[in-house]
C-alpha cells in the first residue's frame, strides 16, 4: 500500500514538472519575437559590462549552446525582462532511440545491450541562473536544475526525476581561480569526454564509463561537491574537486536510495578525490586549436572485489586525451575545421567491468561553410574488460566477451537555432560482456531543443 502511494506521488511529481515546463514555454512564447535567434550574444541590455552567457553554464569543460541557440529570440521581452534582474531560464528537451539492424529484436526482459531491444529514452531538464547583481557581486553565479528522466532500459539511465545541480559559483583574480561548491554533475565539468566539446553536437557511440564506475557523478544524478579551477601560465590549468560518492552498484541503486538527490552522504558514500592537468589554447588567426588533459581519480568508498566479493577500498582510474585542429578553413570563424583526438584511460580491474578504454577520433566542425553549427565525427575505440569478472563469470558456466570495439559514424544537423539532430550508425563487436553475444550495428537517433 505505501509503495503504490510512492509510486502515485513520483506520477504527480513527474507530471507537475511537465506541466510546469510547458507553461513556461507557452509564456515564453507568447513573449518572443518571431525573428530567431541567430545573431552574436548581445551584452546586456541593461549594463554594458555584463553578458546574457554570464548566466550560461560557466567553469565547465563542456559547453552549453550560447543563448543566441534558441527558439526564443535573445531581443524578446522575455529575455530582456529576466536579463534585467540578473537571472535567465532555459530548458532542454531531448529524446534518443537506439536499434541493432542486424538481427532481431529480443524481448525487452532479455536485454543486455542498449539497441538489443528498441531503445528509447526521453529527457527534460530546466535551469534557473542568477549573477546575484542585486547583492552587488561580480563573477558570481548560483545554479539550480532539475531533471525529469526515462528509459525504456533502466541500466542505460536510470529513471529519474530530481535535482541536478544546486550549486554557487565564483571566480577570483580575473577568473584565474574559479570556485564550484554544492551539488554538482560533474560529467560536464571534468575530463571533457564530449567530441567536440558542446552538448549540443557530442557524437554517437561513445561509451567511457570507467570515470562513472569509479564514482564520478555523471547525468542524471548529482552529489555534494567542492570543485576547483586555477589557471596558470601559457594556457595551463589544474582543475581538483572533491565529491562525495556516487553508490558504487551503480545509478539505479544510487537512485532508489537517494530519490530527489539532496542526500548529503548516504550511508557508506565516501570521498572521491580527483585531480587534472592541462594545456589549452584556442584558435586564433595564427594558431590552430588545441587541448591536452591528464588526471587521476580515487574512491575511499568500499566497492565489491569481483573476484571474491568482498567490500574493499581504493577504486581508482587514471586518464589522457587530446584533441588538435589539423585543418582551420575559415579566417574569421577560427574553430571551424578538422580536427583529432585520442584517448586512453585506465580503472582497477578489482572493481570495475570496464578497466581500459581508448579512442581514435576525427571530426570536423563546420563540415560544410553553409553549414556553420553541424558537426560529423568518426569514432573508434576498444575496451577491455576485467579479467577478474571475465574470470568468475566463465568459471560459473557464462560465456563472456573478455573486450569490445566500435566504429562509429555520426552527423549533428542543426535543423534550427537551438535545435538539432544527430544520427550515428555504430558497428559493436561484442557489446555485452555476458552473454557472448552476436556483433550489432546498432543506428541512433537524437533530438534536442535547448529553450
Amino acid at each position: 500500500m505505501w509503495e503504490k502511494k510512492v509510486q502515485k506521488v513520483r506520477t504527480q511529481g513527474r507530471r507537475f514538472l511537465l506541466t510546469s515546463g510547458l507553461i513556461l514555454l507557452t509564456v515564453a512564447w507568447s513573449h518572443a519575437q518571431d525573428t530567431p535567434g541567430t545573431a552574436s550574444v548581445p551584452d546586456s541590455p541593461t549594463e554594458a559590462s555584463r553578458s546574457i552567457e554570464d548566466l550560461n553554464l560557466i567553469g565547465a569543460e563542456t559547453v552549453m549552446p550560447p543563448f543566441s541557440e534558441s527558439p526564443i529570440d535573445l531581443n524578446s521581452g522575455f529575455r530582456r525582462a529576466l536579463l534585467g534582474e540578473g537571472i535567465a531560464l532555459r530548458g532542454l528537451l531531448q529524446t534518443v532511440y537506439a536499434q541493432n539492424t542486424l538481427q532481431a529484436p529480443v524481448p525487452a526482459d532479455q536485454q543486455t545491450y542498449v539497441g538489443e531491444h528498441s531503445y528509447e529514452s526521453e529527457m527534460t531538464n530546466w535551469t534557473f541562473t542568477a549573477d546575484l547583481r542585486q547583492l552587488h557581486l561580480q563573477h558570481t553565479q548560483f545554479y539550480l536544475c532539475g531533471v525529469w528522466n526515462w528509459v525504456s532500459w533502466n541500466p542505460a539511465g536510470p529513471k529519474a526525476f530530481q535535482i541536478y545541480g544546486l550549486y554557487l559559483y565564483k571566480a577570483f583574480a580575473n577568473r584565474r581561480v574559479e570556485i564550484k561548491a554544492g551539488y554538482i554533475g560533474n560529467n560536464l565539468e571534468v575530463i571533457g569526454l564530449t567530441v567536440g566539446g558542446s552538448t549540443a553536437t557530442g557524437a554517437q557511440g561513445v561509451y567511457a564509463v570507467l570515470p562513472y564506475e569509479v564514482g564520478l557523478s555523471y547525468f542524471p544524478m548529482t552529489t555534494p561537491s567542492f570543485n576547483l579551477r586555477l589557471s596558470g601560465p601559457k594556457h595551463s590549468y589544474l582543475k581538483a574537486l572533491a565529491q562525495r560518492s556516487l553508490d558504487p552498484q551503480g545509478g539505479p541503486t544510487e537512485v532508489e536510495r537517494n530519490h530527489t538527490g539532496f542526500r548529503f552522504i548516504p550511508h557508506g558514500d565516501k570521498l572521491l578525490l580527483f585531480g587534472e592537468a592541462g594545456y589549452i589554447r584556442t584558435a586564433s588567426a595564427t594558431v590552430h586549436d588545441r587541448w591536452f588533459r591528464a588526471g587521476y581519480m580515487h574512491n575511499s568508498t568500499a566497492d565489491t572485489n569481483l573476484a571474491t566479493g568482498n567490500a574493499e577500498s581504493g577504486n581508482h582510474a587514471a586518464f589522457v586525451l587530446m584533441d588538435y585542429q589539423l585543418w582551420k578553413p575559415d579566417a574569421i570563424q577560427h574553430g571551424h575545421g578538422l580536427y583529432l583526438g585520442g584517448t586512453a584511460m585506465t580503472a582497477d580491474s578489482r572493481f570495475d567491468p570496464y578497466d581500459s578504454y581508448y579512442e581514435l577520433r576525427l571530426y570536423q566542425k563546420a563540415p560544410r561553410r553553409s553549414r556553420p553549427f553541424d558537426m560529423a565525427s568518426l569514432v573508434a575505440y576498444y575496451s577491455g574488460h576485467s579479467s577478474d569478472l571475465t574470470n568468475s563469470l566463465a568459471a560459473s558456466g557464462k560465456t563472456v566477451w573478455r573486450n569490445s570495439a566500435s566504429v562509429t559514424g555520426s552527423y549533428a544537423l542543426r535543423v534550427r537555432p537551438g535545435q538539432y539532430m544527430n544520427v550515428g550508425l555504430s558497428y559493436v563487436h561484442g557489446p555485452a560482456i555476458t552473454p557472448r553475444v552476436s556483433d550489432a550495428l546498432n543506428f541512433s537517433t537524437s533530438y534536442s531543443i535547448f529553450f
